[in-house]
């Protein structure tokens, strides 16, 4: 059964507009960002993700856990971050669509913050708002079947993913499923789910967006409570990805260097090749660029080369 939203008017003009957006990214050759601005995104990514939550710790000290540096800071924010280092690192080993991978990510997420991570919650819950409560999850006895039939709906081929990613983060922020630790879930189920058709998701910190204007995120989760269905969260989150992507087509360095060429090329092909098969790739280059990057992919080890000049091909080294 299909959760209940409406295809507004101005939801279909976002899809619009995010799949345009998309579109350009694949055609500028940065589905694939440069390693260097990946590191930069999924720091910013874990920042702000748990910054929604309370983390207080920055993006230097977020750096330095990656680089296994020593960081003072509180010891239950450090830990937040090694587990979500742990998560992020290791995205493509999660299946968006089965319930069991998302509560093995729950329980690399929360370990050793809460006893039951990885597992639904066994009590009610409610979401404070000063001394309100703003929202009363379901009772913990309808979790498990209220969260079979959102991971069914996530299986239904005949949806849009972009809706679906939405909606299942609603819905799964409406559900409550854990005692702690949905609000980190919810982001990182629709990366999750945004990955499987659309790779440049994993690289894409929305998240930074919602922490900028935490208000709003939760203005659209409390106005979709009220209305008992997602519409207004579908049209927020749809809002904030296109203007996540709308980044991403305007970082300075979107121009690509020889070395960014070469990383995504290998990412693409793994057979041999010919200068004039990476010119197929890169259309806007000349045959003499293409030769100094083939040049410089020899020289960084990627791959070697036999012949000469035009009958020149190169191979991958195993």
């Amino acid at each position: 059964m299909r959760p209940p939203y409406d295809l507004t008017a101005e939801i279909l003009q976002l899809l619009v507009s995010v799949s345009e957006k998309l579109g350009q990214i694949n055609a500028k050759y940065l589905d694939k960002p440069s390693t260097k601005l990946r590191k930069e995104n999924r720091i910013k990514t874990i920042h702000s993700s748990l910054g929604i939550e309370g983390n207080s710790l920055t993006e230097d000290q977020i750096t330095a856990l990656l680089e296994n540096k020593r960081v003072i800071g509180l010891e239950k924010d450090i830990l937040e971050v090694k587990n979500a280092v742990k998560v992020y690192s290791n995205l493509s080993t999660f299946d968006p669509f089965s319930e069991n991978s998302f509560l093995e990510a729950h329980r690399i997420l929360m370990k050793d913050l809460i006893p039951d991570n990885g597992k639904f919650r066994k009590k009610g819950v409610g979401i404070l708002a000063g001394d309100q409560v703003a929202h009363l999850a379901p009772p913990a006895e309808n979790v498990p079947h209220l969260m079979r039939d959102l991971f069914s709906y996530l299986k239904d081929s005949g949806e849009l993913v972009l809706i679906k990613s939405c909606v299942f983060h609603y819905e799964m922020e409406f559900i409550h499923p854990f005692l702690d630790g949905n609000g980190r879930m919810g982001r990182l189920w629709q990366t999750l789910i945004l990955m499987n058709d659309y790779p440049v998701f994993e690289f894409i910190p929305f998240e930074n967006i919602i922490q900028k204007k935490q208000a709003d995120y939760y203005h659209a989760l409390s106005k979709s409570d009220k209305v008992g269905h997602s519409t207004p969260f579908i049209h927020y989150m749809l809002t904030v990805l296109n203007e996540a992507l709308s980044s991403l087509l305007n970082i300075k360095n979107r121009i690509m260097s020889a070395e960014d060429r070469l990383i995504y090329f290998s990412e693409i092909t793994h057979v041999s090749f010919s200068r004039k098969d990476y010119m197929t790739v890169f259309k806007e280059i000349s045959t003499a660029t293409a030769s100094r990057d083939l040049k410089l992919g020899v020289d960084m080890g990627l791959f070697f080369k036999d012949g000469d000049k035009t009958n020149t091909i190169y191979t991958f080294k195993k």
